[in-house]
């Protein structure tokens, strides 16, 4: 995966990343990846682990991989703790995030190298991020973009491969469109060279992902409208009959992200 990114790095382009929640939202994302001919980055959380049981979510996702014939990878996304990220490693994912955004630089950064040092017998990525992108409850009104200083003081001591930068994205909806500072994207790039990460990718503008990538991103997170799309998709499947069986509700929801994946896709990808 690192081999990846650094070919993407060199060339200019980006990778998508998206989370998966169950069987059926894993499927649509193969399927639209295997449409494409692409590769992806297939995410779990501390949430999406906890309810699937990490053993089975990073067995579905190889699984998944090799059966649908897509290349891809496995990534823990924002790992909480050093702990989980060592556990996911120690389980077989190919790249672990370790989100310590929320806590000082120096705080952030001791950490962050004790990932990244045990990391490396497994040869996975590791990413790390700086500045304050909005999780969700999170205040969206709130700034704390990624300052180019600190980037390049962070890259330098951790080691870490990638970097998730805070340029006006949050996680989940946004209220109204949101403005990304594409000029301090550029800098960061600059400035410490290695790939940089979208988070927040829901609901930002075709036209702003591609600019993004042209500014640098290397990895765009897509979660929330793969969520969203599912559950109304299956709601008004719902709605229109008495069905119980699950066969024939879960189908269209997973077309949805299908084809919500593929328009993704399409947009860093041109």
């Amino acid at each position: 995966m690192i081999q990846k990114f650094n070919i993407l790095n060199k060339e200019g382009k980006a990778i998508l990343a998206t989370n998966f929640y169950n069987f059926e939202t894993l499927k649509g994302v193969l399927l639209a990846v295997k449409k494409i001919n692409t590769s992806i980055i297939l995410q779990l959380t501390q949430s999406s682990i906890d309810y699937m049981g990490l053993e089975n979510a990073i067995n579905m996702a190889k699984t998944g991989l090799k059966y649908y014939n897509v290349q891809g990878w496995v990534h823990l996304d924002h790992g909480g703790s050093v702990e989980l990220a060592k556990k996911c490693l120690d389980a077989g994912f190919d790249s672990v995030m370790y989100d310590g955004s929320e806590l000082p630089l120096e705080e952030n950064i001791k950490n962050t190298k004790v990932v990244v040092a045990y990391a490396k017998k497994f040869n996975a990525n590791v990413e790390a991020e700086l500045g304050y992108v909005a999780k969700l409850g999170q205040d969206t009104g709130k700034t704390g973009y990624t300052d180019v200083n600190d980037a390049i003081k962070f890259v330098k001591e951790t080691g870490v491969n990638t970097l998730a930068v805070a340029i006006g994205t949050a996680h989940g909806f946004y209220k109204e469109k949101p403005k990304l500072d594409f000029k301090r994207l550029s800098e960061i790039k600059k400035a410490v060279k290695i790939p940089l990460v979208l988070h927040g990718g829901s609901g930002v503008p075709d036209e702003d992902l591609k600019k993004s990538v042209q500014n640098g991103i290397c990895k765009i997170n897509v979660a929330t409208e793969i969520k969203n799309i599912f559950i109304q998709t299956i709601k008004k499947e719902i709605n229109k009959s008495d069905e119980i069986d699950l066969r024939k509700i879960f189908p269209p929801a997973t077309n949805a992200i299908t084809n919500l994946i593929i328009q993704k896709l399409k947009a860093i990808e041109n």
